[in-house]
């Protein structure tokens, strides 16, 4: 299908905003990017006026256990945590999506329309991620990156799980030992693996060793929960021991370190900022963190945790860190190009430019004054989300098979 959305204020990312600017999609993604003079519209376009509008693409949230905590659904609908095994990285967070999570909807109501998944923070090593979208009717039809990371945690949540086990790890060193052994197996099973293909020997897969060499040869990332600054220097002296490639998580302390951080190039999906100091790890939470980190050089997103923080109020949290002193722009790229980028998915979303896929949104102003907000959402091109003037509700195209 043919697609044109037409007439308003279109907000690329990776370009100056064009005022009247024309959206182009075909068959999921964006064809064209331009003024009205410099993109021709085919006669069997279907067109959507966004005159007064502001047009930018759907947001992303980089950390999220949206479909796997499945909110008012208590331990029935919580498969975020496989806390078993101290090393999950066999555990995959596509094996717990509900498409029919009502967070799904509210995700599209905030103009979020990609969103990673990952398994929770209780294990050191916790299980794969996926990106999928926020629309679709079985997982199948929304995941667009399989395997995107492996999911790993520092600091009090490790050890608090398996010290009440009385078992390792139950401190900061032995969630350490665990990450640095796992990954040391890996790496040994890797070199077997070569030399039995070398031989034309049979050799047995470990699911588990198999994920982690995948992060050592650097197919997948590593998504490091951490909060607190000496976590945050622990994951990056593991990275450095290992060479695979570290994207710190939370990052709660990062703005007293950001110009180490800076240095060794390390990104951050910060957040959530919408939360207390409910632990102590959180004590110098602060939503001037990201325009600390943003203007000491490091790649920032934001995240919102969910179900820790609603993911419609993604975009809120953005607002308020600009209060704090983060530049617009910066906010923009934060929800945006850089989450893609930070997980190598910047080929797919995170911009409006041709090629991507046509995840658009349509807001009825700045989308970071908190007064706007969003009037249609377009994943792969196709409507999925409208704001309903008359009743005042968001109307989600229906997901459930009817008769």
């Amino acid at each position: 299908m043919l697609r044109a959305i037409v007439g308003g204020y279109v907000v690329p990312i990776d370009g100056e905003p064009i005022e009247g600017g024309t959206v182009l999609i075909s068959d999921g993604r964006i064809v064209a990017v331009g003024s009205e003079a410099d993109v021709e519209v085919p006669e069997d376009a279907e067109l959507v006026d966004a005159a007064g509008s502001w047009v930018l693409p759907g947001f992303v949230d980089a950390h999220v256990h949206l479909g796997v905590h499945e909110e008012g659904e208590g331990w029935s609908g919580n498969d975020t945590n496989e806390m078993t095994d101290p090393n999950g990285a066999r555990f995959r967070a596509i094996d717990g999506i509900d498409p029919f999570e009502v967070g799904f909807d509210d995700a599209l109501s905030g103009g979020v329309t990609s969103v990673v998944i990952k398994p929770g923070s209780g294990n050191p090593i916790g299980g794969q991620t996926v990106a999928v979208k926020t629309w679709g009717r079985t997982a199948l039809d929304m995941v667009f990156a399989e395997q995107v990371s492996v999911k790993s945690a520092l600091g009090e949540n490790p050890k608090r799980v398996y010290g009440e086990k009385k078992q390792t790890p139950s401190t900061r060193l032995g969630v350490a030992a665990i990450i640095r052994e796992a990954f040391t197996n890996a790496r040994n099973y890797a070199a077997q693996r070569e030399h039995a293909q070398s031989e034309g020997k049979p050799f047995d897969v470990d699911l588990t060793l198999d994920t982690l060499a995948k992060v050592l040869d650097g197919e997948l990332y590593w998504d490091q929960h951490t909060h607190r600054a000496d976590d945050i220097v622990t994951a990056m002296r593991l990275a450095r021991e290992f060479g695979y490639k570290l994207v710190v998580n939370h990052g709660t302390e990062g703005h007293l370190i950001a110009d180490v951080l800076a240095e060794q190039g390390v990104p951050v999906i910060l957040g959530p900022l919408f939360t207390t100091r409910s632990k102590v790890e959180l004590r110098n939470r602060t939503l001037r963190s990201a325009g600390i980190l943003h203007r000491a050089g490091v790649k920032v997103a934001i995240t919102t945790d969910h179900p820790v923080v609603p993911i419609n109020f993604l975009v809120y949290q953005a607002a308020l860190a600009v209060k704090e002193g983060l530049e617009p722009d910066a906010a923009l790229r934060a929800l945006t190009v850089n989450p893609a980028s930070m997980l190598g998915l910047d080929d797919r979303i995170g911009a409006l430019k041709p090629g991507l896929d046509a995840d658009v949104v349509v807001w009825s102003g700045d989308p970071l004054d908190v007064m706007n907000r969003a009037l249609r959402v377009f994943v792969r091109g196709n409507e999925v989300y409208r704001f309903d003037e008359a009743s005042g509700e968001g109307v989600v195209t229906e997901r459930r098979y009817r008769e």
